[in-house]
């Protein structure tokens, strides 16, 4: 199985990836559901403040075993919510197919539009490095990746919206939005050069525990018509049931197996 612990519904994740194409290689094509218009992309919460410095320290279990580390820094500069990730494999699976990524990304605290996205790809021997940029004057995206191994390089430009959020901004943009059993919150995510609806839909409150501690949650699950969170299988976060809405658990439910994130260590420093 072509295991690897990045590039999917959040390319921050690191979670295990199975290509669109491999999936409708297994179920065949499904009809494409009529899709929603894009939405606005809401201003944070008023009174909702982002931390000034916060890493989050995950360990990743795949079935039975722990299959990598995920961390998640975040350090405000000026109004940019600043956000660096990495996804390391571990143990068996380092030795079967090793993985080291590093993604960032950054915000508006008060618009919650991206600043961009980039992403450093070590996957077995694929090496991959991209920018994706935002020209929202002239309603442009622009991407550039080089293939490291190749020594290629390509270049893509697209339009966009006023405002979108990224993958891996997307997470923590939610926390800065209400969260209510039964509600559904929207939102446009740039993926693949194009600009998709994602719905955050919050379905139940549920007391998770960690190695960071236990915590009262409310169980979310991303949703799309179309784009990588359609095509990864099932996506669920639980954020903290409170007005800090902290992620503490994440999991991706794919055809060949679950992923989790269980939070190691909180630091606000």
């Amino acid at each position: 199985m072509n295991l690897k612990l990045a590039s999917c519904i959040f390319p921050l994740l690191g979670l295990a990836f199975v290509s669109s194409a491999a999936t409708a290689q297994i179920f065949g094509p499904k009809p494409a559901p009529p899709q929603r218009p894009i939405p606005t992309l809401a201003a944070p919460t008023a009174g909702f403040t982002y931390p000034q410095h916060e890493t989050l320290t995950f360990s990743v279990d795949w079935r039975v075993f722990t299959a990598g580390t995920a961390v998640f820094q975040l350090d405000q500069n000026g109004t940019v919510e600043k956000i660096s990730a990495t996804a390391d494999s571990t143990g068996a699976v380092n030795m079967l197919f090793p993985v080291v990524d590093r993604f960032q990304s950054g915000f508006d605290v008060h618009t919650g539009c991206s600043t961009g996205f980039n992403k450093q790809i070590q996957e077995g021997r694929r090496k991959i490095a991209s920018e994706l940029s935002f020209d929202y004057q002239h309603g442009k995206q622009s991407q550039y990746e080089r293939n490291l191994v190749k020594g290629t390089a390509t270049r893509k430009d697209a339009n966009v919206p006023a405002c979108v959020t990224d993958s891996l901004s997307a997470i923590f943009y939610e926390q800065s939005q209400p969260i209510s059993v039964g509600q559904t919150t929207y939102f446009p995510l740039a993926d693949s050069m194009r600009t998709v609806t994602v719905g955050m839909k919050a379905e139940a409150r549920e007391e998770i525990k960690t190695p960071a501690g236990t915590f009262q949650t409310i169980k979310v699950e991303a949703t799309a018509d179309e784009g990588v969170v359609k095509n990864r299988g099932h996506i669920w976060i639980w954020y903290t049931d409170d007005p800090r809405h902290l992620p503490v658990q994440i999991q991706a439910r794919l055809f060949w197996g679950t992923i989790t994130f269980h939070l190691q260590s909180i630091e606000f420093k």
